[in-house]
């Protein structure tokens, strides 16, 4: 959930943008606003920490963001199974998912913690919702019936490709 609220706001600061707030997706760029060296907040100078080869490395525009594709995981119609084929079809749909992220395709995944139909995310860092569909069609959990997904393009921060690098050096046990 804490997900969610960082993308509303994510959401609510660039509509405020100094341009008027307007954004648009195209071939895996966005464009907010209207910049300007007169105006204060977006298309100001870089700021003096800016690592231009770390934003190269994981493909930022000029604002250090990037678009993703956005799976959103639903409780599916076959969610009967017995405690044994449960934990089989997750260990085989845990398996699957670090298989994406080796690939570099799979950014971010997470489980929501309330037990509601909405059960998790995938971020995935791919061009196309086609190309993200073809990806969550090899999910055991989604051949059985026990998830489906929507998929959404998304807007976020490049640094986003970093987490599961990071995540490898503060994780004592493996899932």
């Amino acid at each position: 959930m804490k997900i969610l609220y960082a993308v509303v706001a994510c959401l609510i600061l660039l509509s405020c943008s100094p341009g008027g707030g307007e954004i648009s997706a195209s071939q895996n760029q966005v464009h907010v606003g209207q910049d300007s060296d007169n105006e204060p907040g977006l298309g100001e100078p870089t700021p003096s920490s800016f690592d231009a080869a770390l934003a190269q490395e994981v493909g930022a525009d000029q604002y250090g963001m990037s678009s993703f594709i956005m799976a959103l995981l639903k409780a599916g119609p076959n969610r009967q199974q017995d405690s044994l084929e449960a934990a089989r079809l997750q260990r085989a749909h845990l398996d699957n998912m670090k298989t994406w992220a080796e690939d570099g395709k799979l950014v971010l995944a997470g489980p929501f913690l309330d037990n509601g139909e909405l059960r998790g995310i995938y971020i995935f860092n791919v061009d196309t919702v086609e190309e993200a569909k073809a990806l969550v069609e090899t999910d055991p959990a989604i051949q059985a019936g026990s998830l489906v997904m929507e998929l959404k393009p998304w807007y976020g921060s490049a640094a986003v490709k970093k987490v599961f690098e990071i995540h490898e050096t503060i994780a004592k046990e493996k899932i």
